[in-house]
């Protein structure tokens, strides 16, 4: 069981962000691992990440179709993917983040992006 954070996030901040959110709680839930996801919608910042959200962290997902900052995720293994795979397929996106994120700088090159 992994311990996962996230960040969606969609231009207008509106269906989609909730939408990604929604996808990767469900997959998470089904697969048994626990997730905190935090949207940046139109209404800003909801269910806001906090440090220790963050140092618990196993992985970070960002589902986003917006430049998301990923300052506070320093030496974590991040996945990045668009909106439309989390809300398409939630486990598909869980299940690559947890085999494929990596540290921004280390050797395998930082986040991977799939979209």
């Amino acid at each position: 069981m992994a311990t996962i954070v996230a960040i969606t996030s969609c231009p207008t901040g509106i269906a989609h962000t909730f939408m990604a959110a929604e996808g990767l709680e469900q997959a998470a839930v089904k697969l048994g691992h626990t997730i905190k996801v935090e949207t940046q919608g139109s209404v800003g910042a909801q269910n806001q990440l906090n440090e220790a959200d963050v140092a618990a962290a196993d992985i970070v997902v960002i589902a986003a179709d917006t430049s998301v900052d990923l300052t506070r995720f320093a030496g974590k293994r991040i996945y990045e993917t668009s909106t439309k795979a989390a809300i398409n397929d939630g486990a598909a996106v869980i299940q690559s983040a947890l085999k494929e994120a990596a540290v921004a700088g280390s050797k395998q090159g930082g986040p991977q992006r799939i979209v």
